[in-house]
């Protein structure tokens, strides 16, 4: 169905969608490649939400040349009015005569609507040309647009065998330097870097972005169940903050909001922060990617809730002993049958540690 020239002009706009990697947010990352007789003669990327789309861009640079030829297009071109107008009338104007998208867009808004627009148009739609690297790209965005709820990634440096702090709580640091650089570039890309307050009481951490350039910092949000956040925590000192909370203290909820952090109150049955409702709420605030720098305690409950998607394991080359804290605290089983299974996706040494990528399978 797809030509080895197919397959070189989707990689360049998957390429192109790379660029929007930090940037893009709350929109898709997209990239865009128009060809005529060969050659490229446009090209795009999507970089910040209220901005030119990919498509869009790649029309502009194509001018004249666009009709006739055909666009390379990392997703499903939007056929609604949202923020900018309709890519797919953009491309009808232009005379493309054939369309390749790597993925249907999976925003209810469009699904399909966009590829419909364009054949009605009489233009040549194919789809699913390396729509796997698409999809990698767009985690966050295919979460937030099929299920209400963010992608969320847990960053867990631990020693070789599986410990993450002392029994006092000391964990800086296991890890050596270049490992917590990666680190960085993960928040980087995240719209919002999520601890517990067992995590601020032990690191006081600060959980912005600096080992690595970044043209925005993301969110910062703490379950705090009893709201013991001390406002002299370092992470108040900049940035947008949400505390998430059990229990609804006036007097607290207005010192934290003289702080700049706002506060949401989402109770379970245990008194708990309801961690899934926390999720529907990050994704109501338009978040796509969740990442997750906790405790065991925080860890074991969003993997036991069903929430956590992916593991970013940094296993540095030092042993701590069992009594160390561990990666999770879950409920002992009593059969292998119901261990929690994950796929390895990547596996590579970063400086002296290694760093594993996983996706959790159930």
């Amino acid at each position: 169905m797809f030509s080895p020239v197919d397959q070189q002009h989707m990689a360049e706009a998957l390429r192109l969608a790379e660029k929007g990697l930090y940037t893009a947010t709350p929109n898709p990352r997209v990239g865009c490649v128009i060809v005529r007789e060969g050659q490229a003669v446009g090209a795009g990327w999507h970089e910040k939400t209220g901005g030119p789309h990919a498509e869009i861009l790649a029309l502009r640079a194509a001018g004249a040349a666009a009709r006739g030829a055909t666009a390379y297009v990392s997703l499903e071109p939007c056929s609604h009015h949202g923020r900018t107008p309709p890519c797919v009338d953009a491309l009808i104007a232009a005379g493309v005569a054939r369309v390749v998208a790597a993925m249907q867009d999976p925003n209810p808004s469009v699904a399909g609507s966009g590829y419909a627009a364009l054949r009605a148009a009489g233009i040549q739609v194919e789809s699913g040309l390396m729509q796997d690297e698409a999809q990698a790209l767009n985690p966050g965005f295919i979460a937030r647009m099929s299920r209400g709820r963010p992608w969320v990634r847990l960053k867990i440096a631990a020693s070789l065998d599986g410990r993450t702090a002392l029994a006092n709580g000391q964990s800086q640091w296991i890890t050596g330097p270049q490992a917590r650089r990666d680190g960085h570039a993960w928040r980087a890309r995240a719209c919002a870097v999520l601890t517990g307050i067992g995590t601020v009481r032990d690191d006081d951490p600060q959980l912005n972005v600096r080992d690595v350039q970044t043209p925005r910092q993301p969110l910062k949000v703490v379950v705090d169940s009893r709201m013991e956040l001390p406002l002299s925590a370092k992470l108040l000192g900049s940035g947008k903050v949400l505390v998430a909370a059990a229990v609804r203290d006036d007097a607290g909820i207005a010192a934290l909001q003289e702080q700049g952090a706002e506060v949401v109150v989402l109770p379970n049955a245990r008194g708990k922060v309801e961690l899934t409702e926390l999720m529907r709420e990050l994704a109501r605030r338009e978040i796509n990617e969740v990442h997750v720098e906790a405790g065991f305690k925080l860890n074991g409950s969003l993997l036991g809730a069903g929430l956590a998607d992916e593991l970013l394991l940094y296993l540095a080359p030092g042993i701590l002993g069992d009594g160390a804290r561990g990666m999770f605290s879950l409920p002992a089983l009593a059969d292998l049958a119901h261990r929690r299974l994950v796929q390895f996706t990547d596996v590579q040494t970063i400086g002296g540690d290694l760093r594993i990528l996983a996706r959790v399978l159930n």
